[in-house]
């Protein structure tokens, strides 16, 4: 493969392990972060630093942007003002966050259209599978362009898959998500009722792990349950975000989601108890609370 320099742009909790990534793996890696101080550790791993996004994109032949929602990216890419065409002209620009698909589907005629290329590359997997190089990533757009960015992705994917044209990647990580979320909750929602009825959580844990619903969701979530640690891995916020993109995108297509959709209620409560910075399995504060409130 021949040497491509690679932008970073969103250097949060999923976004700086990712970079790093690419940054010990050796390639030519230009980052910009709102925040400055989070890029810091990208320098001592060897990577540049950008003074602005303006930057990354005039250094880069592909910049991947690893942003939080659909108003960060527009004002990163300098979407609606002269800057964007400057911006993606010659460029791949990769959209690895999580939006809604109609959104996606507008940024790539608008990249087309301004002289540049466009791949979707939403990643399933949180934090420590972000810092082990253990994400599988979901790839869509023009052949060509997904083909030049699938080995950029290597040092920080275990696994690509090619999803066919845009958005069906983020289809496929809402539909992905689905499943996690409703997943974590019915977890989380279970040790909570084993925990109640005065069940020794340890060994609760064990019969689970021990048992075919065992997965590696499990295994990372259930010693935070136990321990009753909410240090984030996905935060509940995001959590919520994603429910929200995934009842919509259902509503679209006029499908029922019903497990999403209380899934959904659950999250925003813990959102709204002001756990919305805590990891996923913090949705058993708002199971607590629904609990506490039954009681006479």
């Amino acid at each position: 493969m021949d040497v491509v320099n690679v932008g970073f742009i969103g250097l949060g909790v999923m976004g700086r392990p990712m970079a790093l990534r690419l940054a010990v793996s050796g390639t030519p890696l230009v980052v910009w972060n709102r925040t400055p101080s989070r890029a810091e550790p990208l320098r001592a791993a060897g990577a540049e630093v950008a003074a602005d996004a303006a930057e990354v994109f005039a250094r880069a032949e592909v910049v991947l942007l690893m942003l939080a929602d659909e108003a960060a990216l527009d004002t990163v890419l300098g979407r609606g003002t002269p800057a964007f065409a400057t911006r993606v002209a010659g460029r791949v620009v990769v959209h690895m966050g999580t939006t809604s698909p109609d959104y996606s589907h507008a940024l790539q005629a608008d990249v087309l259209a301004a002289g540049g290329r466009y791949v979707e590359a939403p990643v399933s997997g949180s934090r420590v599978p972000a810092e082990q190089g253990l994400l599988v990533a979901m790839l869509a757009g023009e052949e060509s362009a997904v083909e030049l960015v699938r080995p950029v992705l290597a040092p920080m994917c275990r696994e690509t898959f090619v999803c066919g044209a845009a958005p069906n990647a983020l289809l496929m990580k809402l539909s992905v998500n689905l499943f996690l979320v409703t997943l974590v909750t019915g977890l989380t929602e279970a040790f909570h009722f084993a925990e109640r009825q005065g069940l020794d959580r340890d060994l609760f844990l064990a019969v689970l792990d021990a048992g075919p619903m065992a997965s590696g969701v499990s295994r990372m979530k259930a010693p935070k349950l136990r321990e009753r640690d909410f240090a984030v891995q996905a935060a509940a916020l995001d959590v919520l975000k994603n429910t929200r993109l995934i009842a919509g995108a259902a509503r679209e297509a006029y499908l029922a989601s019903p497990l999403l959709d209380t899934c959904r209620a659950l999250f925003e409560e813990t959102v709204s108890l002001g756990h919305g910075g805590e990891d996923m399995v913090a949705v058993l504060r708002a199971i607590e609370a629904r609990t506490a409130a039954t009681r006479p």
